[in-house]
Formats: C-alpha cells, sequence, structure tokens
C-alpha cells in the first residue's frame, strides 16, 4: 500500500502474524504458466503450488483439549479465485522482478490457500511497489508499472486458463489497491465480465462508496455487500480495536492506501466496511486461522470464539472493530497494533476472519449457481 508522502506499505511484513504464532515457512518456487507468458505463483497444475498446500489446523478453544480439522482443496470446481498479494517485497529497487520467493510464496499460503476449498486458485507474480520502492521519489510511475504488469497476468488468465468461468477477486493491502483499479478499469464497465464476479473480497484497501450508499466511489456498478450469500458484490473492511486515529493509513478516504488505487478525493466519500462475519450488519464472532510456523504440530492454527467484531463508523472513518470476545480467563494469544495505531490491525486482516471470507466465498457461490442456471 501506499501511504501519505509514499511511505511504507505492510510494516514488517503482510503476513506477520499474531504474538506467538509468526509465519508458516514454506519454499520458493517459480514456474512459468504453460502456454503462457505470466509467471504463476498459484496455478492448478503447478508443481508445488502453495495455493494446495496442507490446510490441517489444530483448533485451540477457550477451555478443554485442542483438536485437530483438516479441509482439502476442490478437487474440481466451477469457480475461479484470482489472488493478488500484498507489499512482501524487500527487493532493492522500486519495482520487484517477477521471481517467485519465498516472501511471495508465505503470502500465498496464509492469504490464499485456504481458499482452494471453494475455487481453483490463480496468482500471477506483478511487478509490485517493493519496501524500499515505498521509501522512494517513484511515486505514480512505480505504482503504474505495478498495474500495468498484474493487468497483464489478468488479461493472461482469461485468455488462457479462465475459459469462461465465474470469477473470485481476492486482493490485500498493495494487491486491494490495486485489485481495485483492475475491477474498476475492466469489470466493472464491461457487462459481460461483471456478469462472472462472483465475490470480490478487497481488504485493506479502503474501497470507497458515496456516504450513506452501496455504490460510487471506487466502482459505479458494483455493489459492495449488504446481505448475507449475495453475489456480484464486494466485500471490503480494514480491522483496528477503535476508532482509527485522524493520521491512519486505512478507514479514511483519499488517504494512506487509498492513494494507491488514485482515490484522492474525500468529499461525499466514505470507506467500505462489510463484515464477512454478518454481512447484514451486526456484531458477530470471527473464525480466525493463522499459520503455525510450527508452534503447534500442523500448519496452521484457529481460535474460535476470541474475537468477535462489527462496522462503525465516526468522525469521518469507517473500519470493522475487531475486539476479544472472551475474560481474563482466556489466555489463547491475541493480536496487536503490531506497527501501531495508524495501521490497526492490518498484518491480521484477512487472517482474523479467514474462515468467515472462505464460508461466505463458498455461499456467493451458490447464489451464482442458482442464478445462472440457465446460463
Amino acid at each position: 500500500m501506499s501511504v501519505p508522502g509514499r511511505t511504507q506499505s505492510l510494516g514488517r511484513s503482510a503476513v506477520l502474524l499474531v504474538v506467538a504464532c509468526g509465519l508458516l515457512a514454506v519454499g520458493a518456487g517459480a514456474a512459468v504458466g504453460g502456454g503462457s507468458s505470466t509467471v504463476w505463483l498459484c496455478r492448478p497444475g503447478l508443481a508445488g503450488d502453495p495455493c494446495t498446500s496442507s490446510l490441517a489446523a489444530t483448533v485451540v478453544p477457550a477451555a478443554g483439549a485442542p483438536s485437530v480439522v483438516d479441509a482439502r482443496p476442490a478437487a474440481a470446481s466451477r469457480f475461479d479465485c484470482f489472488y493478488v498479494y500484498p507489499t512482501v517485497s524487500r527487493e532493492p529497487t522500486e519495482n520487484a522482478d517477477l521471481r517467485v520467493q519465498p516472501a511471495e510464496t508465505r503470502a500465498a499460503v496464509a492469504q490464499a490457500s485456504r481458499f482452494s476449498t471453494a475455487c481453483r486458485v490463480y496468482a500471477p507474480m506483478y511487478r509490485q511497489v517493493t519496501l524500499a520502492g515505498l521509501f522512494s521519489a517513484g511515486g505514480l510511475a512505480a505504482e503504474t508499472t505495478a498495474y500495468q504488469s498484474l493487468l497483464a497476468g489478468f488479461d493472461d488468465y482469461l485468455a488462457h486458463f479462465n475459459d469462461g468461468r465465474p470469477i473470485v477477486f481476492i486482493g490485500h493491502s498493495q494487491g486491494a489497491a490495486i485489485l481495485i483499479r483492475l475491477l474498476r478499469h475492466v469489470v466493472d464497465s464491461d457487462p459481460k465480465l461483471r456478469d462472472r464476479l462472483v465475490l470480490a473480497i478487497v481488504l485493506g484497501g479502503d474501497v470507497e462508496v458515496r456516504t450513506g450508499s452501496l455504490l460510487g466511489g471506487s466502482f459505479e456498478h458494483i455493489p459492495v455487500c449488504s446481505h448475507a450469500a449475495q453475489a456480484g458484490c464486494v466485500i471490503a473492511y480494514s480491522s483496528f480495536p477503535g476508532e482509527p486515529p485522524s493520521s491512519a493509513l486505512f478507514g479514511r478516504p483519499g488517504q494512506g492506501v487509498a492513494l494507491q488505487s488514485q482515490q484522492t478525493a474525500t468529499a461525499g466519500l466514505q470507506v467500505a466496511c462489510v463484515n464477512p462475519a454478518a454481512i447484514g450488519g451486526g456484531t458477530a464472532a470471527l473464525d480466525p486461522f493463522f499459520p503455525s510456523q510450527g508452534k503447534v504440530a500442523t500448519p496452521w492454527v484457529s481460535f474460535p470464539g476470541l474475537y468477535r467484531a462489527a462496522c462503525h463508523t465516526a468522525n469521518g472513518a469507517t473500519w470493522l472493530q475487531v475486539e476479544k470476545a472472551t475474560g481474563a480467563g482466556d489466555k489463547r494469544p491475541t493480536v496487536t497494533e503490531l506497527d501501531g495505531p495508524d495501521w490497526g490491525y492490518h498484518t491480521e486482516d484477512v487472517n482474523l476472519a479467514l474462515g468467515n471470507l472462505v464460508a461466505d466465498t463458498a455461499a456467493a457461490e451458490r447464489t451464482w449457481s442458482a442464478a445462472h442456471k440457465t446460463h
């Protein structure tokens, strides 16, 4: 993402994990898609695809013994997921090259792999603005390079791999900001492509709407989701423990991450918030999944009932407020504002509600299928 003055993206890492959990270490695996000029991070049939890695999870309740649950990538799916990873590159140049490196692989595992139960996950490498680039004077030119690179990957995906299947879009932070541009310029104005949009999960990127509306701002034809199992809409939020400060990098229109998708206006706009655990509104329990980094025997760990969330709007900010739902006797590790109040829980936006987001995806797919029975 970008911040005022083109400063930092995802703090120390796009996939930093909660307190004692850390990151799952996964090796890199570069590959170029057959018949395609794109370098693929994730693609069905790709050797060592991180988006089809093990999903076994240790479930740690507030009381009682942990248990292990497993899930497996769908053997076949009618649906594709197109994933755009956040800022992870530590290359010294302003824009990353297209080599698949451990940072991109870890991001794909942490954020995209669990969606493989509901869709075929595609993730192209793109020339993202690196952490170093966000401190340089590259600015708009570096962001344009990143967007054009991602656009080329998407065009290649449509031409060589999609075969007309419906699509779920997923992106976080810089990935979300670039995805906003892609949806706005390529999908929003194209009725046929828009009809194939099952769901867009655009987190930590500041999707904007006209104040009090489900549309306007980022998109004219793609609404934010307003009821459970809705298809053709956007789930968007940035998570904080309370009201974001005035200098926050997320949740306020025309500042912080919004600048990376060229959203500079503020009048009559607000940042969208859709609670993935209660799309129609209200407070509900989150279903978190985090990579375990060997802290337990499985590659994933989950803490059911630990968090609850609700969307809030106040003083020009809109955010997903995430709170501990249990008392002091619950000693399970909890998230912190690792990079300070301006960031909130940004690094954990996806993992705090990953189980909810996968369930929302499956529900939207059922709705889309029901509406397209005769297609």
